[in-house]
């Protein structure tokens, strides 16, 4: 599940979409999108790796491997953008809210590993 979200994140955020929803050069609407979509790269990351673990002891570890493949994912896809379309601009803006997602998500799960891993054990 979470290569099938990989994919369709990559694909979307290489594909053209309209309506951008903008105040002044800045697009709030897409900073939200991105934010939400990298909240959410990590969590079936993390998920997906929690559920396979038989064992949490790696799991701030696995965490901290998460959340910088992510981060440089999201680096990357913006150089894609800027160097294989001709619609799409890379905005280091779009790298900030990629990260934050990350961010929040992270802290999400540093605060839950107690909880989490009494419901797995």
């Amino acid at each position: 599940m979470a290569g099938l979200y990989t994919a369709t994140l990559t694909f979307f955020s290489l594909y053209k979409i309209t309506p951008e929803i903008t105040v002044g050069n800045f697009s709030i609407g897409d900073k939200i999108l991105h934010t939400s979509a990298y909240f959410v790269l990590f969590l079936v990351w993390k998920l997906s790796f929690y559920l396979k673990s038989e064992h949490n002891d790696a799991y701030k570890a696995t965490i901290l491997k998460i959340s910088v493949s992510c981060i440089a994912f999201g680096m990357l896809i913006e150089v894609l953008q800027g160097t294989l379309t001709s619609y799409r601009q890379p905005d280091w803006f779009d790298v900030i809210a990629n990260s934050t997602g990350v961010l929040i998500a992270s802290i999400l799960f540093l605060t839950l590993e107690r909880p989490l891993k009494k419901v797995k054990n």
